[in-house]
């Protein structure tokens, strides 16, 4: 993380500070829950948030092969692990401006009635958003439905989540001299955001014994990954699920401080901007796959985003598509290396897998090969 004296007197900043005046310390993720979503100024409620002119660039911002790759990955779940159901939902957790859906919705075409079966489910709670999505997947609005909660959709289903649960708001604990504490957002002497150890209740003996010779300012994070793992069982309850989840993280367990917050392409510290910064975590897949285990699903992976990536096929993708645009071969390469890239998003993105108990394996965590030879979408 990155830390500055710097503190952008935002109209969320005044707020925030009003209400710790009021109420007393917030925890981080009540912190990190405001700044994403207060009803007035939260960051979601921006209107440029992804792109070149935004803050930060999505996989489906930065080639059209990502998306489209995972379309005809639904399609083949949809016919060879699901048993081609009729109808089949396809759903989205946090959709951003719809780019991802409208890659894979294209690319699904190529799957023999998959398209004429599918009703797409847009779960998004951010209005501005919604009426990007709407705009970008205006060619298959007949399909479209949305939704603020994660269930508000039949099974059988896909779900989709991608650059998503590093949204999803953290707990923090650090280590100060006199033990454990809750980590949280308190008010300096000058009436400024900071970072301290607040009051409240706190596992001080778990903690110990995980970390018994942590040096005072180690930091523990939790997500609260039990109410998705909850989710996720209910809805395989009523029906066969499939549930894809890509996003930065680590896949052993770690301590450490991993809130972070970018502004226009640069990241900065989590204070300096409420209600105009991101705000983000790393995903800790292995605390993920943990909870999903114990709530009784089965699980592929996890897997970098290479791997996943090189499974489907992006490289014979990406060269059919370069020779079929010549004018945009520099671009549609330079796009697969990025998503590829060893030290970058290829390996610090990982790719994870929920079904329901019973269902099959499902593609791109092993040997097998998502079909890739039909020329689709340009």
């Amino acid at each position: 993380m990155i830390e500055s004296g710097l503190r952008r007197d935002t109209p969320l900043a005044r707020r925030i500070k009003e209400r710790i005046r009021r109420d007393g310390s917030m925890t981080i993720d009540s912190y990190m829950s405001s700044c994403l979503w207060d009803a007035d100024y939260g960051y979601y409620r921006r209107q440029r948030i992804f792109g070149a002119s935004g803050d930060f660039i999505t996989a489906a911002d930065i080639s059209q092969v990502f998306g489209e790759l995972l379309g005809v990955w639904a399609g083949v779940v949809w016919q060879g692990v699901l048993g081609a159901p009729n109808p089949i939902t396809i759903v989205e957790y946090g959709p951003g401006r719809g780019t991802m859906m409208r890659d894979i919705l294209r690319a699904a075409r190529i799957i023999p009635g998959f398209s004429n079966v599918a009703r797409v489910h847009l779960v998004e709670a951010s209005e501005a958003l919604i009426e990007k999505q709407a705009a970008t997947l205006g060619d298959f609005r007949t399909m479209l439905s949305w939704g603020r909660e994660l269930d508000e959709f039949n099974p059988p289903a896909i779900i989709f989540a991608n650059e998503f649960l590093d949204s999803w708001p953290v707990a923090q604990w650090v280590k100060t001299a006199e033990g454990w504490h809750i980590r949280g957002v308190t008010l300096d002497a000058a009436g400024e955001l900071q970072f301290a150890a607040i009051e409240g209740d706190c596992p001080r003996q778990a903690f110990e014994a995980l970390r018994p010779n942590a040096p005072p300012g180690t930091v523990i994070e939790s997500q609260r990954l039990d109410q998705l793992a909850d989710v996720l069982k209910a809805l395989a309850d009523r029906g066969p699920i499939a549930f894809l989840m890509i996003d930065y993280g680590h896949t052993t367990p770690a301590a450490g401080d991993t809130l972070q917050a970018v502004r226009e392409h640069k990241y900065e510290s989590p204070l300096t901007s409420p209600g105009e910064a991101d705000l983000t975590v790393h995903v800790n897949f292995y605390d993920l796959a943990s909870t999903l285990h114990r709530a009784g699903l089965a699980l592929d992976g996890p897997v970098t985003q290479t791997e996943f990536l090189g499974s489907l096929g992006i490289v014979e993708r990406a060269s059919r598509l370069m020779a079929a645009n010549p004018a945009r071969a520099a671009e549609i390469e330079t796009g697969a290396a990025r998503l590829l890239a060893p030290n970058g998003m290829g390996s610090r993105f990982k790719v994870l897998a929920a079904r329901s108990p019973g269902l099959p394996s499902l593609p791109g965590f092993g040997a097998s090969r998502v079909p890739n030879a039909a020329p689709g979408p340009t």
